[in-house]
C-alpha cells in the first residue's frame, strides 16, 4: 500500500509539475517577446487613437519631468529621464505592447526608488510610489496591452505591476508620502478589464464576419450543385432518348436490306446491345438524381414544372404556351421571333426554353404589372434569346429567400459555351440576354466572356 501511495504521489507530482511548467513557458513566450503587434486603426476614428496617445505621451513627458522636479526634489536630469521612458512606452505600446509594458514598469521602479530618498527632508508629503504621470503612463500601456495579447498575459502583467508595487511600498516604504498603491491597483485592474473586453468583442466579430462569409459561400456552392443537378437530370432525359432512338435503328436496319451480310448482322447487333447498356447506365444515374425528388414508392418526378413523372423535356415548340400561361396571370407578354425558324439541337432547344421560363418567372416576382418581351433570333450559328421587362408599376411583393434563376441561365449558357448578360435596363427595367450556339466549342468560353461577339452581350 505505501509503495502504492508513494507512485501514486510521483505520478500526481510529475503531471502538476508538467502543468505547471506548460504554463510557465507559455507566460514566458507571452511577456517575454519583443515582437511587432501594432495597433489597427480605429473602423471610424481611423487614426486618431494614435494622435490621442501619442499626444497624453507628451503631456506625461511635460507633466511628469516637472512634477519630480518641482515637488520630488529630482535633479532635472534624472526626472527626465524617468518621465522620458514613461512617455516613450506609451508611444512604444502602439506597435510593441509587450516591451512597451516592461519600459514602463522599469521607469517606474527607477523613479519610485529615486524620489524615495528625497521623502523626508520636506514638511509636505508626495506621491509614492506612483507618481500622477506614472499612473497615466501605467494605464495607457496596460489598456494597449489588453487590447492585443491573451487574457493570461494581460492578467499575469497586471499581476507582475501588482507584486512591485506591494514591494516598494508595504515592504520597503518611505517617508512623508500619500499611497497611491491601492487607488493605481485599482485602475490597472479596471483598464485591463476593458481592454481585455473590448479585445474579445472584436475577435468574435472577426469570427462572426468569417463564419457569415463561409456561410454564405456554403449556399452559393450548394446552390450551384443544385443547380447543375438539375440541369443534369433534364439532359440525361435528351440523352436517353437519342440512345433509345440509336438502339431502334440498329434493330430495325437489317430488315431494310435484302439478305444483309453477316458482319452487317453482328456490327449493328452489337452497335444496339452497346446503346442498351448505355441506356441502363443513363437510368440507373438519373434515379440517383431524381431520387430526392420521389417519395417512397413512387415513381421518380422531374424538377421542372411538369406534372408527369417521365413527361419529356421540353422545346421551343411549347413557347406559346409558356407565354399563354403568363398572359393568364394578368400580365402583357409580347413574342418577337426573328429569322427564318428552324429545328435546333435538342440542349439548345431545352436551354432557350429554360431561360425563357426562368426569366418570366423572375419578371412576375420583382416586376409586377411590367410589359415583357421574349425575342428570339435565329442566326446561322446559334440563337439569340432576349427577355426585357419594362418598369414596374408597383413595388414587388417580400420575397421568400434568395432565388437562383440567373446562377442556372449561367450554367446553361456556359454548357454550351455561349454568352450571357443580365442587367438592369431602362427606367428600373431589367434584360437578359444570352446566346446558344448550334455546336459548342471545344473550349467552352462560359458566360460573360470578354471577347463576347453577340450585341447583346456587351
Amino acid at each position: 500500500m505505501s509503495r502504492l501511495g508513494r507512485v501514486t504521489d510521483t505520478g500526481v507530482g510529475r503531471a502538476l509539475r508538467a502543468r505547471v511548467g506548460g504554463w510557465l513557458r507559455k507566460l514566458r513566450q507571452d511577456l517575454w517577446t519583443v515582437q511587432v503587434d501594432p495597433l489597427p486603426p480605429s473602423t471610424w476614428l481611423r487614426w486618431l487613437p494614435h494622435g490621442i496617445v501619442c499626444l497624453a505621451a507628451f503631456g506625461v513627458t511635460v507633466g511628469g519631468a516637472g512634477d519630480m522636479t518641482d515637488n520630488g526634489h529630482l535633479p532635472a536630469g534624472m526626472a527626465l529621464l524617468v518621465a522620458g521612458a514613461q512617455g516613450g512606452a506609451m508611444v512604444l505600446g502602439l506597435w510593441r505592447p509587450v516591451p512597451a509594458w516592461w519600459l514602463s514598469l522599469g521607469a517606474f521602479l527607477v523613479g519610485a526608488v529615486a524620489v524615495r530618498g528625497r521623502l523626508g527632508f520636506d514638511p509636505h508629503t508626495y506621491t509614492w510610489p506612483w507618481t500622477a504621470a506614472g499612473l497615466i503612463a501605467e494605464m495607457f500601456v496596460l489598456l494597449l496591452l489588453a487590447l492585443r495579447v491573451p487574457t493570461r498575459a494581460a492578467t499575469a502583467a497586471l499581476a507582475v505591476t501588482a507584486l512591485f508595487t506591494y514591494v516598494l511600498e508595504s515592504l520597503q516604504g518611505a517617508e512623508r508620502y500619500d499611497t497611491t498603491g491601492v487607488l493605481a491597483l485599482s485602475l490597472f485592474t479596471v483598464v485591463v478589464i476593458v481592454g481585455t473586453a473590448l479585445r474579445g468583442r472584436r475577435e468574435a466579430r472577426a469570427q462572426l464576419v468569417e463564419q457569415t462569409t463561409l456561410t454564405a459561400e456554403e449556399r452559393t456552392r450548394r446552390t450551384l450543385l443544385e443547380e447543375r443537378s438539375r440541369i443534369a437530370r433534364e439532359l440525361h432525359d435528351v440523352v436517353a432518348h437519342h440512345m433509345s432512338v440509336i438502339s431502334i435503328q440498329a434493330q430495325v436496319a437489317p430488315h431494310l436490306v435484302e439478305n444483309p451480310p453477316d458482319e452487317l448482322r453482328e456490327n449493328l447487333a452489337g452497335i444496339r446491345q452497346n446503346a442498351l447498356e448505355a441506356l441502363i447506365e443513363l437510368r440507373r444515374v438519373l434515379g440517383v438524381l431524381r431520387s430526392e425528388h420521389s417519395g417512397p414508392g413512387q415513381p421518380f418526378a422531374d424538377a421542372g414544372d411538369e406534372t408527369t413523372p417521365h413527361a419529356p423535356q421540353p422545346t421551343l415548340d411549347r413557347l406559346d404556351a409558356l407565354v399563354e400561361n403568363t398572359r393568364a396571370a394578368g400580365r402583357e407578354v409580347v413574342t418577337d421571333i426573328q429569322g427564318e425558324r428552324r429545328p435546333l439541337p435538342p440542349g439548345v432547344e431545352l436551354s432557350a426554353y429554360r431561360i425563357v421560363q426562368e426569366a418570366l418567372s423572375n419578371a412576375l416576382r420583382h416586376a409586377p404589372g411590367a410589359r415583357i418581351t421574349v425575342r428570339l433570333t435565329y442566326e446561322p450559328d446559334g440563337l439569340e434569346v432576349e427577355i426585357v421587362n419594362g418598369r414596374p408599376t408597383g413595388p414587388p411583393p417580400p420575397s421568400t429567400g434568395a432565388g437562383h434563376g440567373l446562377l442556372g441561365m449561367r450554367e446553361r449558357v456556359a454548357m454550351l459555351g455561349g454568352t450571357m448578360t443580365a442587367h438592369p435596363w431602362h427606367w428600373d427595367g431589367f434584360k437578359v440576354t444570352a446566346f446558344l450556339p448550334d455546336t459548342p466549342p471545344e473550349d467552352s468560353p462560359g458566360t460573360d466572356h470578354p471577347t463576347a461577339r453577340r450585341k447583346g452581350t456587351s
